[in-house]
């Protein structure tokens, strides 16, 4: 009996896998992709503006505050909210504005920590009213309390499959 129960959930599965999406999903999808597109150009239209660096600097040092004593390379990578496909060529960037700064790792000598700098700091910190201020218009005015919740609800679904 277990047996055969397992061949029937087994058999849903691969049907679930290899089935087609259906036109509200294909729809769903594109529309996904374009609002990511459409928020982040204007959060980072906003930036650019106001004449700061592109958002995934500020990703970059907010993650970097976070961990105070810094992070390694690829810890850092996979906490950025955005992808980023070169971090070490951000991060080289970034030194050179003097915003991070990159020191050997305590027990590794091969490996390096990054770290946030004061010049940082500063930056992030003067960043984040810009970026407030674009999540709110990009996002908040067009979404009640409520379709904000429910937005936030549904992704994070896409988020912990």
């Amino acid at each position: 009996m277990m047996s055969r129960l397992m061949q029937v959930h087994k058999s849903r599965i691969v049907r679930l896998m290899t089935s087609d999406p259906s036109k509200t999903t294909v729809k769903a999808w594109a529309r996904l992709v374009r609002a990511q597109i459409k928020v982040l150009g204007g959060v980072e239209a906003d930036l650019k503006q106001a004449g700061f660096p592109p958002l995934s600097w500020y990703d970059v040092l907010l993650e970097l505050r976070r961990a105070e004593g810094g992070l390694r390379p690829m810890e850092l990578e996979s906490r950025l909210l955005l992808a980023q496909h070169n971090v070490s060529r951000l991060v080289d960037r970034m030194a050179a504005k003097r915003l991070v700064r990159k020191r050997a790792a305590a027990d590794d000598g091969r490996g390096h920590m990054i770290g946030i700098t004061e010049v940082g700091r500063d930056l992030l910190r003067r960043m984040w009213p810009v970026y407030r201020r674009a999540i709110q218009r990009q996002l908040g005015s067009k979404l009640d309390a409520a379709e904000t919740n429910r937005l936030a609800t549904l992704l994070n679904k896409l988020l912990e499959a």
